[in-house]
């Protein structure tokens, strides 16, 4: 942190200040302007000035970050033109070729520009100014604290405890605030200055160790004699030198050693940048085929043509589970990287990052890859952004935010699992990061591989309108055989004033058999936790979140109850808010409760539960992956985290205990969510020499996803459910945006909704979309915030566009008030 006490003189970082030369900047600043800004420079050289550096730039009363965009001769102009403050970079963060791909971001999605590009960038490279307050020898703490309400902010009790506060973003400040800190002001109660507070992310240096000019001399102490010897023992000392820390491991006693060699001449210290290693345990390496499939060959031979012509083009790749895709993605690379290009692999999960890294390591080896995920700390991921800016690295694995990875001349993108929900983004700036993919790819002259063995109906369609060609892998690697799957009615296996079982008896003598053989088993429920939630038996109510409309989880383990939207939690042990009563009662089950079942059926068995809550340690997640390749564990128990993506070649049963359990959901993708997620986990069986056994478990069995899932037939069910997106007009025969509404006070929200509603119903070319509701959201109220919903659908995406264009230029007379947000979400995933 430091002080701001007046505007820094650029003068002085160039050579000949005499030559002043003005210049106006195109800014896109980190704060909710839709716009860039310009502001002004004069200085004598613009060396420094190129796209993509941040600047630190005022706003209003404050000092900002700021994206350079664009330099160009200064003009005159009938208004005052701010300069810059600051300059924060020596080189660039991303390429200038991205400027124009982040402002059609911004345009497309309706998200100011300065802040896409802050999401797109690594973490913590944003540069703010804070208000720090002071109080001063005529203040009365005590007499201050009367005058404030009962329940004041952080800050403020800070302040009066301390004497002395910080107020992170001054401009969210109430009113009433802002109002009462400039009566104290003027009375000479506080004090308040300007800080600046710097980016919390920076490069990583160490001291290594070189030898000096000098010459050892006879005057070297025992330790020094050893430290030199330490040297001369390390490979490669003179070009590269040695890091401190390791000459430390080789001869504790060097730490001393090297000040007096320093002192001498005979080495020298210097700082060298390091790169934090993001892989931590290393994937495993997976052996290559000596020769492909036949359907693997006429795929390639018609991405290999398209890859040394250099033009753009997106391959659908439809291939059944264990088909081998992977292979695909690598020879398709291979080629890429022959012609000096680069590659981007996206996935949709962190944990299959880790698994798609190991099949590229074994293949090109550690020195020319770079991973990018939310997994990775600060450090790390601007250790891995900066390589791949400075050409160190051309093969860039991660998920939906690498699509952001500053490739200067990407060949290939690859997107597996193509029609996972987890590539759209859900807060924010919300993306679709497959579409951005094949956006790219057109740009770039890139050819996109887009995998899957349950498509999206959208991709599928595209293929079969020419939009992208099509490759079918129709056949398992060595010709093995699918899964034979079986279809468990619960309902007939509930007997009268039972509770539902979570295992039926077919289930449980299949996994018992298993054991028996020595075979690996995965059981899949797509919901963490031990219990849904807690019901009071007395008043009848389950205990919710304070926070948000939705009952509270229970997490045995943990002994807590925890809200999975705003992670609000409250210890295990409460009694009902409601009626005070004590008698509460565990209602549904999730993973948790699942894996303690079946220790209580198979203690013999070894069981392993990978979910959200146990994979947030990405050691254990490692762990518990290698332990399931080396057939150390029979049972792993899962959410859809193991349901996709996974080579295990001894699983040979998999069985599904609540496979209708999204077809309830109020999304118009249920069904197709259902299916995929079923065709994916049954693809985790039987991918070695053994046959596999699926047993799917469900209250629904005649359902068409579910009766597709178990005959393997992704053609029938794709024209059933396009057939029903056709007669009510949704995508992929429409394009949808969702207008959601939040606010503290429910009727404001609701009226806000409605305002909007017939805002837009005014529209004169009604017959061009069409409008559904305002209702409440199915989560209708998430961390303190009631929320309400428009649906807005047409066949052309510019339409929507357009309207909401005019109903931001006039907005309903709530909507400009701040106790009443609105986003909008361009082609939404997620309708709760």
């Amino acid at each position: 942190n430091q002080i701001l006490a007046s505007k820094p003189d650029f003068r002085s970082l160039f050579l000949n200040p005499e030559n002043q030369i003005m210049l106006h900047l195109e800014v896109a600043v980190a704060a909710p302007i839709h716009q860039a800004l310009t502001y002004s420079y004069s200085g004598s050289s613009t060396s420094l000035l190129r796209p993509g550096i941040r600047l630190l730039v005022p706003l209003g009363r404050r000092q900002v970050t700021g994206y350079l965009l664009e330099c160009r001769k200064a003009q005159p102009a009938n208004y005052e033109i701010r300069e810059i403050i600051e300059i924060l970079d020596e080189y660039p963060l991303f390429p200038e070729k991205f400027v124009d791909l982040f402002r059609w971001i911004a345009d497309h999605y309706r998200y100011p520009l300065g802040e896409v590009i802050k999401n797109c960038l690594p973490g913590g490279l944003i540069s703010r100014t804070d208000r720090e307050i002071f109080l001063t020898n005529r203040a009365d703490p005590a007499e201050l604290n009367r005058e404030c309400p009962n329940n004041p902010p952080p800050w403020l009790k800070k302040l009066l405890k301390e004497g002395s506060s910080r107020i992170s973003g001054a401009a969210s400040l109430t009113k009433t605030w802002k109002k009462r800190l400039t009566k104290w002001q003027e009375k000479g109660l506080i004090e308040s200055r300007e800080v600046i507070v710097r980016s919390r992310t920076k490069p990583k240096t160490e001291t290594h160790v070189f030898l000096g000019e000098e010459q050892p001399g006879h005057d070297l102490n025992v330790s020094e004699k050893k430290t030199l010897e330490a040297i001369s023992s390390f490979p490669g000392y003179r070009e590269k030198g040695i890091p401190r820390k390791d000459l430390n491991k080789i001869y504790r006693g060097a730490g001393q050693a090297l000040k007096g060699l320093d002192r001498k001449g005979i080495i020298r210290l210097q700082k060298k940048r390091v790169f934090r290693d993001p892989l931590g345990e290393r994937p495993p390496c997976f052996a290559r085929p000596e020769q492909l499939t036949d359907e693997q060959q006429q795929a390639m031979a018609e991405i290999i043509p398209t890859l040394k012509g250099r033009s753009f083009q997106a391959f659908l790749v439809h291939g059944v589970t264990g088909c081998g895709k992977t292979e695909i993605y690598l020879r398709a690379a291979e080629e890429t990287l022959k012609q000096g290009r680069s590659v981007l692999v996206l996935v949709p999960e962190i944990i299959l990052a880790s698994q798609m890294t190991g099949h590229f390591l074994s293949s090109f080896g550690p020195d020319r890859l770079a991973v990018l995920h939310s997994g990775l700390s600060p450090g790390e991921r601007l250790d891995q952004w900066q390589q791949i800016m400075e050409g160190r690295a051309d093969i860039v694995i991660g998920a939906r935010s690498a699509i952001f990875a500053p490739l200067t001349d990407c060949g290939l993108i690859i997107v597996d699992e193509e029609h996972d929900p987890a590539y759209k983004q859900e807060d924010k700036l919300r993306y679709q990061a497959r579409d951005l993919a094949v956006l790219i790819a057109s740009r770039s002259q890139a050819l996109v591989l887009l995998g899957s063995a349950t498509p999206s109906l959208t991709s599928y369609l595209n293929s079969e309108r020419g939009k992208y060609r099509l490759l079918s892998l129709t056949k398992r690697i060595d010709n093995q055989q699918l899964p034979k799957v079986s279809i468990v009615d619960l309902r007939a296996t509930r007997k009268a004033g039972e509770p539902p079982r979570l295992f039926s008896e077919e289930l449980l003598k299949a996994l018992r058999t298993n054991l028996e053989k020595e075979e690996q088993s995965i059981i899949f429920l797509n919901r963490r936790g031990y219990a849904s939630f807690m019901l009071c038996l007395d008043c009848g109510n389950p205990v919710h979140c304070r926070r948000c409309n939705i009952s509270l989880t229970l997490h045995k383990g943990q002994k807590i109850l925890a809200c999975h939207h705003c992670g609000y939690s409250v210890p295990s042990a409460i009694i009902c808010p409601n009626c005070r009563s004590s008698r509460i009662r565990e209602i549904g089950f999730g993973t948790e409760r699942v894996e303690e079942e079946l220790q209580n059926n198979f203690p013999e068995a070894r069981i392993a539960r990978l979910d959200r809550d146990t994979t947030a340690r990405r050691d254990h997640l490692m762990t518990t992956l290698r332990k399931v390749r080396q057939q150390e564990i029979d049972i792993l128990v899962g959410t859809q985290i193991i349901s996709k993506g996974h080579h295990f070649p001894e699983i040979t049963l998999v069985g599904v205990l609540w496979a209708d359990a999204g077809l309830g959901l109020p999304d118009f993708k249920a069904g197709e969510r259902t299916f995929q997620l079923l065709t994916q986990v049954t693809g985790r069986a039987g991918r070695g020499a053994k046959k596999g056994q699926v047993i799917i478990q469900t209250h629904q069995p005649g359902h068409y996803a579910i009766i597709c899932a178990r005959e393997h037939d992704y053609h029938k069910f794709y024209q059933t459910e396009l057939e029903m997106r056709q007669r009510f007009k949704f995508p992929p025969y429409s394009r949808l945006a969702c207008l959601t509404f939040a606010g503290k006070k429910e009727e404001k929200v609701k009226e806000a909704a409605a305002q909007t509603a017939n805002l837009i119903k005014k529209e004169k070319n009604k017959e061009n979309f069409s409008l559904l509701g305002p209702v409440p959201c199915p989560l209708s109220r998430l961390k303190d915030r009631f929320r309400w919903q428009i649906l807005l659908k047409s066949p052309n995406y510019k339409e929507l566009h357009r309207i909401y264009e005019q109903l931001i230029a006039s907005p309903p007379t709530l909507l400009r008030s701040k106790a009443i947000s609105l986003t909008v979400d361009i082609d939404p995933e997620n309708m709760l």
